[in-house]
């Protein structure tokens, strides 16, 4: 059964999907770009088996949660804190995809008296990085989305809306096509089936109404995030996929270098989807381990 709230926060509303045992200890959910509050089939059982509590939200922009024109990166921690507090959670740990990466960060420098873990999973490193070149190796549709995100407004919204009306089209057996520069042979496998559709599901919700919720995500990961890395002092476990193509390795190695104390996965097999799909259990029991 998935419990759904709608949470006030600072004058809007935050769309919240909540599963498993409500009285179990508590992981928060920050999805990928773009995303939303759905919760995958297998995370919500796997949650379940171990006694947990799954809570996905829509960021703000994103399906039914209202928008928060100018967030950063860091304000997800504000968010997720509020929805806690509406919901009598004191402590949580966290778990992030892809853009969702580095909005479990925030919640890791931010929150540190309630946060006992995180979990990154082909996060996005910050924009300009240090020694990174941020851009190499990711898929031609990522650096079109990111030449336009630089470029600003005016570029990113209509590629967004374009990119959303293709996704909410298509169906799972065409997914692969629409994101073919994207999808390594690893991603590609698994995007079939009730997993494809669920990622279909997932983009509808989020995009359907409006792209506010994606183009404010880009603008948050090439801005400035609000926190620093060197200040998360809770446990983090991190994961990424040489084949990776949204995300390229070289942000997984660069992120983690500079988290402190990071307990760092990096497989040579996995791709963007499969580092998410495929350790979910291993993620769900290392974070119960800090409860």
């Amino acid at each position: 059964m998935i419990r759904e709230h709608r949470i006030p926060v600072d004058g809007r509303h935050l769309s919240v999907l909540d599963a498993g045992q409500e009285s179990g200890p508590a992981v928060f959910v920050s999805h990928g770009t773009p995303g939303s509050a759905l919760l995958w089939r297998g995370s919500v059982e796997d949650v379940e088996s171990r006694g947990m509590r799954l809570l996905g939200y829509d960021r703000p922009g994103y399906g039914g949660s209202g928008p928060h024109s100018d967030r950063r990166v860091a304000d997800a921690a504000r968010d997720i804190a509020a929805i806690a507090d509406a919901l009598g959670i004191e402590r949580f740990a966290v778990e992030g995809g892809s853009g969702g990466g580095p909005h479990v960060l925030a919640c890791g420098a931010l929150l540190p008296e309630r946060v006992v873990g995180v979990a990154c999973l082909a996060g996005v490193a910050p924009y300009p990085a240090e020694g990174l070149d941020w851009l190499e190796g990711m898929g031609q549709d990522n650096l079109d989305e990111f030449a336009a995100a630089l470029a600003g407004r005016e570029e990113l919204e209509p590629f967004c809306r374009r990119l959303a009306d293709g996704m909410i089209a298509t169906d799972a057996d065409s997914l692969v096509e629409a994101l073919r520069s994207l999808m390594s042979a690893p991603d590609a496998a698994v995007v079939t089936g009730e997993f494809g559709e669920f990622l279909i599901d997932a983009t509808r919700r989020a995009v359907s109404e409006s792209i506010e919720g994606w183009v404010e995500d880009d603008f948050a990961f090439v801005n400035p995030w609000g926190f620093e890395l060197g200040d998360i002092q809770v446990p983090v476990q991190l994961w990424h996929g040489a084949q990776d193509r949204f995300v390229p390795i070289a942000h997984g190695r660069w992120l983690a270098e500079r988290i402190p104390g990071v307990e760092a996965h990096l497989s040579e097999e996995d791709g963007h989807l499969t580092i998410q799909l495929g350790r979910i259990g291993d993620v769900h029991a290392w974070l119960l381990e800090h409860f």
